[in-house]
């Protein structure tokens, strides 16, 4: 894979992923490019299609799976997702810092392939507060609730092998975290803005 190193964000529902990541597209508009995941599941209101997840049919999906596309996928609340090989090279392609937001198993299987990204884990201080942040969210049913904090205490633990992320951050002060993020990418951000003067 030519091009800057991805970069691959996990981290529980409700850690803050999205915003630590909308802040740096952001801030770094044209460095940055997010690689769009695949998913079974029903586009929520407001989600585009192509833009938040590429929204397809099981059917499709396992068809594309079978034929090796999918870097990583997993089964999350009865429905897939994944991140297929040309999610990431259309980022690439356009001299981008491709990143992918994914489960901890994504995180497994893609040790496995020649991606070479940064790995970053963003967790929450406290599985009580991320609870209190999904709650807050207001888009979760009491199951699909306590699915997910089953699931990210899954996660904490899995999280805690050595060796598997670069970087850990607990979000407990966004700006912090943020600057924890921005200094572990700086390196791969300066080579991309050089590389484009080039």
């Amino acid at each position: 894979m030519q091009g800057p190193r991805p970069v691959v964000l996990s981290g529980p529902s409700g850690a803050g992923k999205s915003t630590l990541l909308k802040k740096l597209l952001k801030d770094y508009e044209n460095i940055f490019g997010f690689s769009v995941s695949h998913t079974t599941r029903q586009p929520r209101p407001g989600e585009v299609n192509g833009k938040d997840y590429h929204f397809v049919t099981r059917e499709e999906m396992q068809k594309e799976i079978d034929a090796g596309e999918f870097i990583e996928h997993a089964e999350f609340s009865g429905n897939m997702y994944g991140t297929s090989k040309g999610a990431v090279q259309a980022v690439q392609a356009q001299n981008q810092i491709c990143v992918l937001d994914i489960d901890i198993q994504g995180v497994k299987n893609i040790k496995k392939t020649e991606l070479n990204p940064i790995y970053i884990s963003v967790q929450p201080p406290s599985i009580e507060i991320l609870e209190k942040r999904l709650r807050d969210r207001k888009t979760e049913t009491e199951e699909s609730l306590v699915k997910r904090l089953t699931a990210a205490r899954v996660d904490l633990e899995l999280s805690k092998e050595p060796g598997l992320f670069d970087l850990v951050i607990i979000n407990d002060d966004l700006e912090k975290a943020y600057s924890e993020l921005k200094e572990v990418l700086l390196e791969e951000i300066k080579k991309t803005e050089e590389s484009r003067k080039s």
